[in-house]
């Protein structure tokens, strides 16, 4: 007999979860053989902005992709169960230390040693990246402003930085986003406790409205990329906090119009998909504009996916080993592990394209961390069945 989920719905990988790999290469692939025949789709879409002084603030296609990426995930927040959260406080405890007091800091200095130090010279000394103009900043061209300088490409007032140094960015936007609704399925694959693995997606979800903008604010001003507060606040209002309205409202409505059990069984089931297809979408637009960038150079993704595979496992290594210590259950242990070695790539694509612009290095970054995430959770889940008999199982 299959074990249910807190959803009421047999959990498991379905075929967009399972090849996630293969999509994301898929989309590569696509966006740049589109970027070649269809030069001018990139140019086009890239005007499609809400400006403001002239410069581009919100792309709409992204936009829009994006929202639908975050909503599905929002509208599964349980305000109830999240009040409720506190009766576990040692696995609730654990998670939240190792993804906000230990996560952020171990990805700045992984990446900094990785792609600033050991593979500097192979991404290229010279190298820069051209970036959006962070909302906020108003220098004029030739002005310095953190590692690089305002210059002007056609009448439009861009940020040139060095590259490994975006590439950075976007690791950091990776290493302070925690736990992605994904890790529902690695939670339920390693047999752990799903209610508190639901209510750490939903907890991670609201922390991160508090933390997210002044951590990211922190670091990457200490990696001379400073970005204003308002890029920051914009990013999260759009892609989290509107996401989080949406959802807790629509939440409400449908359950008191069509039920609980209507709610669950077949609207979360037609949702689910939506997601995931969202954020094929969006690599595809993305590499619209990176595909010169993995032809000339197809290493890059190589150079970017070491320091995250490692931050990863190390991640996972320190919260399984703190859940053994505090003498957790195996099924609080495995999920409060994986939630911490999972990434909400959601949020941290958002925020890189808001920032640093689609075309970015930054945002690049990101999507490794979405290319790496299915056969590198799937590994864990693996280590974590193949150990569970060194905790304590608990009811079942």
């Amino acid at each position: 007999m299959q074990r249910k989920n807190i959803e009421g719905q047999t959990k498991g990988l379905n075929i967009f979860e399972k090849y996630l790999t293969v999509w994301v290469l898929l989309c590569i692939v696509g966006g740049i053989v589109l970027g070649r025949v269809v030069p001018e789709a990139a140019g086009f879409l890239d005007g499609l902005a809400i400006r403001v002084g002239g410069a581009p603030v919100v792309r709409i296609p992204i936009a829009v992709c994006l929202f639908f990426m975050m909503y599905p995930i929002m509208v599964k927040i349980d305000f109830g169960e999240v009040l409720k959260a506190g009766r576990s406080i040692r696995p609730v405890g654990l998670t939240l230390f190792v993804n906000w007091a230990v996560k952020p800091f171990t990805m700045y200095a992984i990446s900094m040693l990785f792609l600033g130090t050991l593979f500097y010279a192979f991404i290229g000394p010279d190298a820069v990246d051209v970036v959006k103009v962070p909302f906020g900043v108003d220098l004029p061209a030739g002005a310095s402003y953190g590692v690089g300088k305002i210059i002007e490409v056609g009448e439009t007032r861009m940020w040139q930085i060095p590259l490994w140094r975006s590439y950075f960015a976007g690791c950091i936007l990776l290493g302070i986003a925690p736990c992605t609704a994904m890790v529902l399925v690695w939670g339920y694959l390693a047999r752990g406790n799903d209610g508190h693995t639901l209510v750490m997606v939903a907890i991670n979800s609201l922390t991160m409205l508090v933390l997210y903008g002044p951590l990211g604010g922190l670091l990457l001003r200490v990696g001379r990329l400073p970005i204003p507060w308002q890029a920051l606040l914009l990013s999260i209002a759009i892609y989290v906090a509107l996401p989080l309205v949406a959802g807790y409202f629509s939440r409400k409505w449908i359950i008191g119009v069509k039920g609980e059990q209507w709610f669950k069984e077949r609207f979360l089931h037609v949702l689910t998909p939506v997601t995931i297809l969202a954020l094929l979408v969006t690599l595809v637009l993305l590499f619209l504009f990176k595909g010169d960038t993995i032809l000339s150079k197809p290493l890059t993704i190589l150079w970017i996916a070491i320091p995250l595979f490692i931050q990863t496992t190390l991640i996972f290594a320190l919260g399984y080993l703190l859940a053994k210590v505090l003498g957790l259950e195996y099924r609080d242990a495995a999920p409060s592990a994986m939630i911490g070695a999972s990434n909400h790539f959601e949020v941290a694509i958002a925020t890189a394209t808001v920032i640093f612009g689609l075309s970015s290095g930054a945002a690049l970054a990101t999507v490794v961390g979405v290319l790496i995430e299915v056969p590198v959770m799937l590994m864990l889940v693996k280590i974590c069945l193949r150990t569970q008999k060194w905790f304590p199982k608990g009811p079942l």
